[in-house]
C-alpha cells in the first residue's frame, strides 16, 4: 500500500507541470491574438472566419480556466505578471505533497484499542505465532513495530524492545516524509510573492522616470502587481501551513499510540 501511494505524487507532479505548460502557452498565445486580428483585418474578408476559429481555439484553456475560478480571478492571476507562475508551480508543488501526506497518513491510522484487544489476548496465552500473524496483516505503523519485536520474542524481553526501538525509528523517518516539501512551500510562496513586488515597485519608478512626473495613474501598474504578487503568495502560503500543522498534530498522535502499544505488548510478555 506504501508504494502504491508513493506512486500517486509523481503523477500528480507530472500533471501540474502539464497544466502549467499549458496554461503559460495560452497566456502567450492570448497576448498575440490582437496583433494577428490586426493583419487579418488588413488582408481579405475571406481569411476572418478562419482567423476566429484559430483565436477561438487557442482561448480555449483560458475559457476553461474562468469557467472553473472566474473571470476576474484568472484576469487577476495574469495581471500578476511572470511571479504568479513560480508562486503558482511551488504551491501545486506543496499541494499535491498535502494530498500524498493526508492519503498515507490515513492509511497509517488504525484503532489501537482494538488491536491492542486482539493481540493482548495472543501474547499472554503465549500465542507468538499467531500475535505475529495478526501484525503483519494489520496496517500502518503501529502494527509494523509490534511486530518487529514479536519476530524477536524468543531472544528476551531486552531484544523485543530494542527491535520494537529501531523500527519506531524507521517508521518516524516515513511519517515524517513530506513534511520539508510543505515547509519550503509555505516559506517560497511569499518570498516569491516579495520578489513580484520588487519587481512591480521597479515597473512603478521606472514609469515615473520615464514620464518625469509623478501620477497615480503612471504608477498603477507596477503597484498592482506588487499586491497581487504579495496576496497570492500569502494566500497559497496560509492552507498549507494550515495543513502542515494538522498533519504534525496527526504524526504527534501516531507516535504516541506506537509507544502505548509498545508498552503494552512488553508487560504482555513479561506477564506471560
Amino acid at each position: 500500500m506504501r508504494n502504491r501511494i508513493s506512486k500517486i505524487l509523481p503523477l500528480l507532479l507530472l500533471m501540474s507541470v502539464l497544466l502549467i505548460s499549458l496554461a503559460y502557452a495560452q497566456d502567450n498565445t492570448t497576448a498575440t491574438a490582437p496583433d494577428t486580428a490586426v493583419v487579418t483585418t488588413t488582408t481579405t474578408d475571406q481569411t476572418a472566419p478562419a482567423e476566429t476559429e484559430t483565436v477561438q481555439k487557442s482561448s480555449g484553456l483560458r475559457s476553461v480556466a474562468e469557467f472553473l475560478f472566474g473571470r476576474s480571478l484568472v484576469q487577476e492571476f495574469l495581471n500578476g505578471g511572470w511571479a504568479m507562475w513560480p508562486i503558482l508551480a511551488v504551491f501545486i508543488y506543496g499541494l499535491a505533497y498535502c494530498i500524498w501526506k493526508f492519503i498515507s497518513l490515513m492509511y497509517a491510522k488504525i484503532n489501537l484499542n482494538d488491536f491492542l484487544n486482539q493481540i493482548i489476548p495472543l501474547i499472554k496465552e503465549k500465542k507468538i505465532k499467531e500475535a505475529t500473524e495478526l501484525a503483519n496483516k494489520t496496517r500502518g505503523p503501529v502494527a509494523a513495530v509490534i511486530a518487529a519485536g514479536l519476530e524477536k520474542a524468543d531472544n528476551g524481553i531486552e531484544a523485543v524492545e530494542k527491535y520494537m526501538e529501531n523500527a519506531a525509528m524507521i517508521e518516524m523517518s516515513y511519517l515524517e516524509k513530506g513534511f520539508v516539501e510543505m515547509t519550503s512551500t509555505i516559506t517560497l510562496c511569499p518570498m516569491l510573492g516579495f520578489l513580484g513586488t520588487v519587481a512591480g515597485m521597479i515597473v512603478a519608478f521606472d514609469a515615473i522616470a520615464k514620464a518625469r512626473a509623478v501620477d497615480a495613474t503612471i504608477v498603477a501598474d507596477g503597484i498592482r502587481i506588487a499586491l497581487i504578487t504579495t496576496k497570492w503568495g500569502l494566500i497559497f502560503a496560509i492552507p498549507v501551513q494550515l495543513l502542515y500543522n494538522i498533519f504534525t498534530t496527526m504524526v504527534d498522535g501516531i507516535v504516541v499510540d506506537m509507544q502505548r502499544a509498545s508498552e503494552k505488548v512488553t508487560e504482555a510478555l513479561i506477564e506471560s
